[in-house]
């Protein structure tokens, strides 16, 4: 309140009318969102009612038609659908992983796995167990590697004080792992899952095959099972059996759900508010994206509840398919070049529902500047970190297109990773008014840049 109050006495007498309208405005927006929002409501709708939605699924679609009605009944200006082709990967069943045989003697041990996704599984394999720390690991030892299935025991760098810094270093196992150790010879992958969780839960995500290679099945393990596996392997020979059933259907119809508030000045620009509507398969993708998807409702709504009236053409995105393919994104950018739309700025939550922090952005300098000169409206609200380390998976295609600033939701991360692509990414795992509070700070700065530009 100190560091607010010598701003405002450092402003010229205009600017602190200014100052003083934006701040009753904001205070407007976060009143009228945490005594009647409705994202926590949608959140129970889209997790309990709908659960999982991976694309191509029927639970995606009928998530589609829950997104186009939650659209038209919160405020929309109108509501369309866009459609794009999006993959039908399937997991065919419980993944399995069972150490059969250690030192030779015959046992059964059953580890908790998931299968990858995109991977693709014929059934059983069986191999001796090869682990390795790392890639440098995997090169000093490729020619142990034919036949045997590899397990990566890369996890996330504890000293790291940001998980998703963590998440970016040991993420390039679950996306590459795989091709990197079928180059020679694998039969099967597993890995560390990536979280520092003390749960047993696996965490599945996309991977993707470098087709110079054979297709091999690819699993995460639990935790607690993964640490295990690491010190067995340090003293016995492990013989595994590892059973998956993942495969591709045809590709398949999907829609990115879009609902407008039409600008009063410049209607022919746009400014896109997002989440993104799938999720995977094995928990309800309630903070994978769950949390962003009524984020992004709950701001059109409080803002056609205030009577706000926007500038600019105010675009509400639920995008298709970031999970395994981001063709709901692609799609956005593409068609909005191919109509010669101008866009000025896109922000996105997709980083779970937990207690706001700020927002990591991809701004120019001047850019930075005037956003930072924003922070004294947003810090009673949590925004107090700025970062320039880009955007959202979703708004990316629209940034590389267009050149334009973007921006993503930066809630506290420390937990993000227990729950991310986890069974336990449930309903019961979000806060009511930490989830309100993630719209309460992404309404307030797309006013200011509505109001001001960027």
């Amino acid at each position: 309140m100190k560091k607010y109050l010598l701003f405002i006495a450092m402003l010229p007498l205009a600017a602190m009318s200014q100052s003083a309208e934006d701040a009753a405005v904001i205070r407007k927006i976060s009143d009228e969102i945490l005594r009647n929002g409705k994202a926590y409501d949608l959140l129970y709708q889209l997790t309990k009612q709908i659960g999982g939605r991976l694309s191509g699924s029927p639970q995606f679609a009928k998530a589609v038609t829950w997104g186009e009605n939650a659209m038209r009944n919160n405020g929309a200006d109108n509501v369309f659908l866009q459609e794009c082709m999006i993959p039908h990967w399937v997991r065919g069943g419980n993944d399995k992983a069972f150490i059969i045989e250690v030192d030779k003697n015959k046992t059964s041990r059953a580890l908790d796995v998931l299968a990858l996704g995109n991977s693709l599984g014929k059934g059983t394999v069986t191999g001796q167990v090869l682990a390795v720390q790392d890639f440098e690991e995997l090169e000093r030892r490729k020619d142990e590697v034919k036949g045997k299935i590899v397990y990566y025991n890369n996890g996330f760098n504890p000293t790291n004080i940001k998980p998703f810094v963590s998440y970016g270093e040991a993420g390039i196992y679950r996306r590459s792992g795989p091709s990197r150790a079928a180059k020679y010879g694998a039969v099967g992958v597993m890995i560390r899952s990536l979280t520092e969780s003390t749960a047993n839960d696996p965490h599945t995500g996309a991977m993707v095959y470098n087709d110079s290679f054979p297709k091999i099945p690819a699993v995460a393990v639990g935790p607690r099972d993964a640490d295990e596996l690491w010190l067995l392997s340090r003293k016995s020979t492990i013989n595994m059996a590892l059973f998956t059933n993942g495969h591709f259907l045809p590709d398949t119809i999907g829609h990115n759900v879009i609902a407008e508030l039409k600008g009063t000045e410049f209607p022919e620009q746009y400014i896109t508010i997002g989440g993104h509507l799938d999720s995977w398969d094995v928990n309800e993708g309630a903070h994978d994206d769950g949390t962003g998807v009524v984020h992004t409702i709950e701001i059109m709504r409080a803002l056609k509840a205030i009577g706000y009236k926007p500038k600019h053409t105010l675009r509400f995105v639920l995008f298709a398919n970031e999970e395994n393919g981001l063709r709901g994104g692609t799609k956005y950018a593409a068609e909005a070049k191919a109509k010669n739309e101008k866009h000025i700025f896109a922000l996105e939550s997709d980083a779970g529902g937990f207690t706001p922090r700020g927002f990591s952005l991809e701004v120019n300098k001047t850019q930075m500047a005037k956003i930072q000169g924003w922070l004294p409206l947003l810090n009673p609200y949590g925004t107090f970190e700025l970062t320039n380390d880009g955007g959202g998976a979703d708004v990316g295609p629209l940034n590389r297109t267009f050149n334009i600033p973007v921006g993503e939701l930066i809630p506290d991360p420390q937990r993000y990773f227990d729950l991310h692509h986890a069974r336990s990414d449930v309903f019961e795992k979000v806060n009511k008014r930490e989830l309100l509070l993630g719209a309460v700070n992404m309404a307030a700065l797309i006013y200011l840049i509505d109001k001001y530009g960027i």
